[in-house]
This record gives C-alpha cells, structure tokens and sequence, in this order.
C-alpha cells in the first residue's frame, strides 16, 4: 500500500500542478490580498475534499450515469466560470477593496462542486492508485491524501504571489492580471459548455 501512496502521491502533485479554474481564481484573488486568496483556497479544497470522498464513497458514479445530472452541472459550472471572468475582465484596473472571506470562500467552493470534470476525474483518478480489495477507509485515506496535496500547492501559490504583492499591486500589472484571470475564466467556461463529455 505504501508504494501505491507514495505513486499517488507524485500523480496529485503533477495533477495540483496543471492549471485550470483554480489557478486562474487564486491568481485574480492573490492580486486582491493575502486574506482572500487562502479564503478562495479553503473553499477549492473543501470542493475537492467533496468530490473525492464523493468518489471514495462511490457516489460520484452517479454523475457519471446520468447525463441529465452531468450536463446541468457542466452548464451551471461554465456559466458561473463566465460570469467571474466577465466580472474580473470588466473590473480590470479598478481599485477594489479585498472581498470578505465569506465571498471569496463561496466562489472558490462553487468553482470546485460545479465542475463535473473533477467528480469524473476522482471516479478514474482514486481507484488507479487504491490496492485492489481496499476497504473505505483506505479510499477515504487516498482522498485526504489528495486533498493536502493539492492545499499544500495551493499555498505554496498563495505564498509566492503575496512576497510578489507590490509587484502585482502596481495598477498596469494588476489590469493585466484582472484580464488575463478574466480571459481564462471565461475561456474555461465556454470549453466547458462545447465540450460534451
């Protein structure tokens, strides 16, 4: 069990490392402050705490039997997507004061519990690296695993983007980074709507 974890591991690390959602909503947050970004982090990582005990438990089979299921949830999630690159493009350089946590909590939650591609992905992902005959607790073992992986690079993110603050504080920088966190939200999101499965 030891080599399969540590094999899981490394897979989390390099999966925590390929940029999607996430990334783009810690960026845009990191650029507003400290306090927010890790409120956008807590919110991400219960998600995904969610969806992976969801497929420890076996009950995130269910998003995958039911396209009704699936594709509302893809659609919910893409317009959510839509919606906060719309906003952060059309707040681009504008002074705004750091949302309260509670917000930036709620936003990175619902990034995470609207995207059926991380249930599919934990339904494929946990079960590759679990030894066969495992019971619960070995699969709900592997789900926190992936849970702190995916934090502890999170934080790492949030940690190099505050020492970085004045730098990204500067008003072009931040207009950029509003645009570019914007534009790839937005992008996200309607490559979530066209793509079916």
């Amino acid at each position: 069990m030891w080599s399969n974890l540590a094999a899981f591991v490394g897979a989390s690390f390099l999966i925590a490392l390929s940029p999607g959602p996430g990334t783009a909503m810690v960026l845009r947050q990191s650029v507003r402050g400290r306090a927010s970004a890790l409120a956008t982090v807590a919110g991400m990582e219960i998600g995904v705490a969610l969806w992976a005990v969801a497929a420890a438990l076996g009950l995130s089979v269910l998003l995958t039997a039911s396209e009704i299921a699936y594709h509302g949830l893809r659609i919910a999630g893409a317009l959510f997507l839509v919606y906060l690159g719309v906003k952060a493009f059309r707040n681009a350089g504008a002074e705004l004061p750091e949302p309260p946590a509670g917000h930036a909590f709620r936003s990175g939650l619902v990034v995470n519990l609207a995207n059926p591609k991380l249930g599919v992905f934990a339904i494929s992902f946990l079960p590759q690296f679990v030894p066969t005959g495992s019971g619960t607790a070995t699969l709900l073992l592997f789900a926190l695993v992936w849970v702190a992986v995916d934090t502890g690079w999170y934080l790492v993110v949030v940690t190099v983007l505050d020492r970085l603050r004045g730098l990204l504080s500067r008003q072009g920088v931040r207009r950029a980074l509003e645009r570019l966190s914007g534009g790839v939200l937005v992008a996200l999101g309607v490559r979530l709507v066209l793509d079916g499965r």
